[in-house]
């Protein structure tokens, strides 16, 4: 018999509905819906059928019921599960609150809270979150701030991050990066930069930035890649060539 095919609760010990305050009185059902079972489902369907007893449970031991609680309780009771000591609790109360109880979660010291307010928050409002100690809550919030706020992450130590920085940044910025050290970033960088910009990048280390030089900078700049010491950099520029002698 499988752990699910028993009605066990959250300290493992064998659920008695003779000695429950909702027998006769609440809708449930054994292995179903029921409060007092360990299996978040069967918590979340006795809320769904007796939603008017979620108050009650708010301050309830285990994390799993209050999370759930919380997710059919009386909206005007969730402020203070923000300072519960359960991240999921937190974010369950954060989700059903007005935006701006959820700032004070951009703090919040799980990851996993952090990454969801990001998601939520006015781009406005995510400013304080750029310098984040976690990688994927700076990525989130690269996705989603004013690009006038993204020189403050030109330099992030992850390149992830600049990645997303250089696909947004305007383009009379872009030369800011065109240095970095990982070539996936100059790349964006050498496919968003105004093609006159480009003379920049034709020394660049990378035949994947050349080869964007070879193909959209400036006519002698390109010329001059024809014996890249790439192959693809080379026929790209020869072919460049080519076609500026035709029209020629």
């Amino acid at each position: 018999m499988t752990d699910i095919d028993e009605a066990i609760d959250w300290r493992g010990e064998e659920v008695d509905c003779a000695a429950c305050p909702h027998l006769g009185v609440a809708e449930c059902i054994l292995k179903r819906a029921c409060v007092q079972d360990r299996y978040a489902r069967r918590i979340d369907r006795f809320f769904d059928w007796n939603t008017g007893l979620a108050n009650s449970y708010l301050a309830h031991p285990h994390f799993e019921v209050r999370a759930i609680a919380a997710k059919h309780a009386d909206i005007f009771r969730l402020p203070p599960l923000l300072d519960d000591e359960d991240e999921t609790v937190r974010w369950n109360a954060a989700r059903r609150l007005p935006d701006s109880y959820a700032l004070k979660l951009r703090q919040d010291p799980h990851r996993e809270v952090r990454i969801r307010v990001a998601t939520r928050l006015e781009m406005s409002d995510l400013a304080p979150m750029l310098a984040d100690c976690d990688y994927y809550v700076r990525l989130v919030v690269a996705r989603r701030v004013p690009p006038a706020l993204l020189l403050r992450l030109v330099q992030d130590p992850e390149a992830e991050v600049r990645r997303v920085v250089a696909s947004r940044l305007a383009p009379e910025q872009l030369l800011l990066m065109a240095k970095d050290v990982d070539e996936m970033v100059r790349r964006e960088v050498a496919q968003r930069l105004p093609a006159d910009l480009l003379s920049f990048l034709h020394e660049d280390e990378s035949w994947l930035v050349r080869l964007e030089v070879a193909q959209r900078g400036p006519y002698q700049v390109a010329l001059g890649l024809v014996e890249d010491q790439d192959p693809m950099v080379a026929e790209a520029a020869r072919a460049r060539a080519a076609k500026m002698r035709a029209v020629s």
